[in-house]
């Protein structure tokens, strides 16, 4: 290995702390049943087929059986994911008459996923 190269580049060269830092993360962190809701919900975005419903929710309300053609799977699949979604605050429906018509739930789920979207297609 050359002279001055890490063999592994995530660790210190040196061991040591700093307080000051340390203090400052330590105090910006959340408590852990935040966090523990924060990571399920990322961990919930982590499948291509709920992505897809919540894109095509951000372009327009769509019924179970419209999402299902969308996506390209079944409708029960359909709503399982709807019910994680719904759950986790990211989406919303609303009965006219025999149909339910889902959304996003609000500006926020919108904004996230253009963030998101604008992070991946521009990195």
């Amino acid at each position: 290995m050359p002279v001055g190269v890490r063999q592994n580049e995530d660790q210190c060269e040196v061991q040591g702390v700093h307080p000051e830092a340390i203090q400052t993360a330590r105090s910006s962190l959340m408590p852990d049943s935040t966090l523990t809701t924060l990571s399920e919900t990322f961990s919930a975005l982590g499948d291509s087929n709920r992505m897809k419903i919540l894109f095509a929710l951000a372009a327009t309300e769509l019924c179970v059986c419209d999402l299902a053609t969308v996506v390209g799977i079944s409708e029960s699949a359909v709503s399982q994911h709807l019910r994680l979604l719904r759950t986790l605050r990211w989406v919303t429906g609303k009965r006219r008459g025999k149909m339910v018509y889902y959304t996003l739930n609000d500006q926020h789920v919108h904004d996230l996923l253009s963030l998101e979207l604008e992070h991946v297609i521009g990195a």
